[in-house]
């Protein structure tokens, strides 16, 4: 079982959430009517355990700490509009990092990546997050900020473009954990294209 844990915040957008959380039970549900066994189990957490509300307004209730939730094999940092608030925000900051080092593989969506720099976590890696934003990854001292993909994989570090590109890159953990097939029948079922290379 690969345990993904899915860090939400106030601000946070809720398609850089939501998508992955609807690929990783997807990809279970699949495996499951095939007569397996599902192989992702998804937690939301917050940095404190308190409710998060979304950009727009919607709040997600019943989360778990970051200090709670114990360690995962996947975490996923999603993005938000006002990158600053949360960049500068420390419990958010401790969160990102206690989760990171506890996982196996740590990914982001969108703006998600400016989380990542600045825990550390991209220092001599190539990135990506919402192409808007690219240049100014590119000042947070990522080696190689990188534009035109839906994700970036960089081994124990994953980044991906924006919001539905989140979704894209979630596939590709799918294809890295459980099998490129599982990954296209996940993307057939979410009737949505998807391709096993990371370019537009």
């Amino acid at each position: 079982m690969t345990r993904i844990g899915i860090l939400v915040f106030d601000g946070f957008d809720l398609i850089d959430a939501g998508g992955p959380y609807e690929v990783f039970l997807t990809a279970s549900r699949l495996q499951e009517r095939a007569g397996g066994t599902a192989g992702f189990e998804v937690v939301l957490v917050s940095p404190d355990g308190a409710d998060a509300t979304a950009f727009g307004g919607m709040r997600l209730t019943g989360l778990t700490s970051a200090d709670a939730v114990g360690p995962c094999d996947v975490v996923v940092v999603p993005g938000t509009i006002d990158v600053g608030k949360a960049t500068a925000d420390a419990s958010l900051a401790r969160a990102v990092g206690l989760l990171a080092d506890g996982a196996g593989l740590t990914t982001s969506v969108c703006t998600g990546s400016f989380l990542l720099a600045r825990a550390g976590l991209l220092s001599g890696l190539p990135a990506t997050t919402h192409w808007e934003d690219v240049a100014d990854l590119a000042r947070e001292a990522v080696a190689d900020a990188v534009a035109g993909v839906r994700w970036v994989d960089a081994g124990d570090v994953i980044t991906s473009g924006g919001l539905t590109s989140g979704m894209h890159m979630a596939l590709h953990v799918v294809a890295r954990v459980a099998g490129e097939g599982l990954a296209h029948a996940t993307a057939r079922q979410l009737d949505m294209d998807w391709s096993a290379t990371p370019e537009r």
